[in-house]
């Protein structure tokens, strides 16, 4: 995907020049994917451009909190926000996921969060902040994840796969939250999966393996990535 200053979707625009991390395809397939159509209240952790909440206000009908700890990223999110056709159900939150203390908790909650753990940082210190775990361990997100869901909410997280385990283990010592389907995501046939979305809820049930391949041959998607994108990709 072309890092480009600004990503014209088909219902709404996401400027993009004054954050770190631009959008990507997998955050997009997140957003598209995410099952938020009967929710009445989603919250994002860690929103950047606010690209996951635009993408869900497209599709359902919810009130949707965005939490954005960066500066910079936090005005962008609310000019693309302001800017949307759903303006009145989108809210910005400039603060850490630690502070926020809602009133509510939600039926859907979306991340794509820092993604490295105890790694070598990049140079750029916004592109590190919004990649790395430091102002957000997997541990405080797991804790605030099962703190703000409701009892029978979902969250979507996407990760890449070798951070998998570390997130899951963070679950599985801080809380009761139990790994109800993980959608393994790959570029082609010919490639290993390289993220993960992993959806959480809390009453047991069966586990269940999804695997996505975004394209047949790049850049031609399969048949499968165009009905997720299709609502959203001008030229699709």
């Amino acid at each position: 995907m072309a890092r480009n200053s600004y990503f014209q979707f088909k219902q709404f625009r996401v400027e993009q020049g004054q954050t770190a991390m631009k959008i990507t395809t997998d955050a997009c397939i997140l957003g598209a994917r995410a099952e938020v159509e009967n929710t009445q209240s989603i919250l994002d952790i860690g929103a950047g451009t606010g690209l996951l909440s635009l993408m869900a206000a497209q599709r359902s009908h919810a009130t949707i909190d965005a939490v954005e700890l960066d500066d910079q990223a936090a005005t962008q999110a609310l000019e693309n926000f302001t800017a949307s056709p759903w303006s009145s159900r989108l809210a910005l939150h400039h603060c850490s996921i630690q502070s926020f203390m809602p009133e509510k908790r939600y039926d859907c909650i979306l991340s794509n969060p820092p993604f490295f753990e105890n790694a070598f940082k990049a140079p750029c210190d916004k592109r590190s902040l919004a990649r790395h775990t430091d102002s957000l361990s997997f541990l405080e997100l797991a804790i605030n994840i099962d703190r703000l869901m409701s009892e029978d909410g979902k969250a979507w997280i996407l990760l890449p796969v070798e951070s998998s385990p570390l997130f899951l283990e963070a679950i599985h010592q801080a809380t009761q939250l139990k790994l109800k389907r993980t959608i393994a995501v790959r570029s082609s046939a010919h490639h290993r999966d390289h993220r993960h979305i992993l959806v959480l809820g809390r009453p047991d049930s069966e586990h269940f393996r999804e695997q996505i391949t975004i394209y047949d041959q790049h850049p031609e998607y399969t048949s499968e990535t165009i009905g997720f994108l299709k609502p959203y990709y001008l030229k699709l």
